[in-house]
C-alpha cells in the first residue's frame, strides 16, 4: 500500500520538486542580505553563513548536501515532510485540549489556503477559537497600491485591487500584531505571517518550501516550533491527505 511518503513524491509536494537550486541558494543569499522578501521580518543572528544555513536546509528539508551544486532541481525529503506533519499533527492535539485561540493565515492563496482551510474548521469544530482578528487593516505600499488583510473560512490573507496576494512580506502581520485586537495562543502561518508571528514572540507552526529558509532557520533557534517542509505550489487539492493526516494522527477530525 503507498505511504503518504509516497505520496508526496507522486505529487512533487516532496522528493524531487520544482523549486530549482538557484532559488534555494538566491533566497539563503537574501536572507543574509536581509531582505525583507527573503527574512519573512525575522532578525537573525549575525553568525550565519551560506554554509551553515545550508546544513540546517539539509537537515530539516533534505535539500542537496553539496555547496558546489548549485544549479537544476533540488529535493525535499519526503519522510522529512511526514515526520514534522506528525509534530505540526502533535501541536494542534495540545491546542485544542486547551481550548487555544488560533490564528490562521497565508501568503500563498493559490496553493496551501486549501490546507488552512481544513485545519481551521477542525479546530473550531473541536472547541478551539479561530481568530478573525484585524480584518479591514491595510496600508498603502510603495507601489501605490493599498495592501488589507481578508479573511476567507478564517484564513487571514493579503488582498490588493479586489484579489488575493501571493506576499512573502510580514507587513500585515506586524501591522495586526499592533492593533488593539486578541492575542492567539499560536499562529498556524507560512511565509511572512509566520516570520513576523515568531518575531513578536508567539506560538507559530506553520509551513515552508525549500526556498524558504528563513523559517528553518527560526525553528533551528527555536523561535518557530514546527515547520513542515513542502513545495507550496502545488494544486490546491493535492494537501488534502496532508491536512487528513495531521488531523486523524492528532485525533483531532471526529
Amino acid at each position: 500500500m503507498p505511504t503518504l511518503a509516497d505520496y508526496l513524491a507522486a505529487n512533487a509536494i516532496a522528493g524531487e520538486v520544482a523549486t530549482p537550486r538557484e532559488s534555494n541558494l538566491a533566497n539563503i543569499a537574501g536572507m543574509l542580505d536581509d531582505g525583507l522578501d527573503d527574512s519573512f521580518g525575522l532578525t537573525r543572528a549575525p553568525h550565519w553563513t551560506v554554509p551553515s544555513v545550508l546544513e540546517v536546509m539539509v537537515e530539516k528539508v533534505g535539500v542537496n548536501a553539496d555547496i558546489r551544486y548549485t544549479t537544476g532541481q533540488d529535493t525535499i525529503d519526503p519522510m522529512l515532510t511526514v515526520a514534522a506533519l506528525g509534530r505540526l499533527g502533535d501541536r494542534l492535539g495540545r491546542a485544542v485540549q486547551r481550548r487555544e485561540r488560533v490564528l490562521f493565515a497565508t501568503g500563498h492563496p493559490v496553493g496551501l489556503l486549501a490546507m488552512h482551510i481544513d485545519l481551521a474548521a477542525a479546530l473550531k469544530a473541536r472547541g478551539c477559537e479561530v481568530l478573525r482578528i484585524g480584518a479591514g487593516l491595510g496600508y498603502v505600499r510603495a507601489d501605490g497600491m493599498r495592501r488589507d488583510i481578508r479573511y476567507l473560512a478564517g484564513v487571514a490573507m493579503s488582498a490588493c485591487d479586489g484579489n488575493l496576494e501571493h506576499t512573502h512580506r510580514p507587513d500585515l502581520m506586524s501591522l495586526l500584531l499592533k492593533a488593539d485586537v486578541p492575542r492567539p495562543d499560536l499562529v498556524v502561518a507560512d511565509h511572512g505571517w509566520a516570520g513576523a508571528a515568531a518575531e513578536a514572540g508567539l506560538p507559530v507552526v506553520g509551513f515552508a518550501d525549500c526556498n524558504d529558509p528563513a523559517l528553518f532557520v527560526a525553528e533551528a533557534e527555536g523561535r518557530i516550533e514546527v515547520v513542515v517542509p513542502l513545495d507550496d505550489s502545488v494544486a490546491p487539492h493535492l494537501y488534502t491527505p496532508l491536512a487528513d493526516y495531521v488531523l486523524n494522527g492528532a485525533e483531532i477530525r471526529s
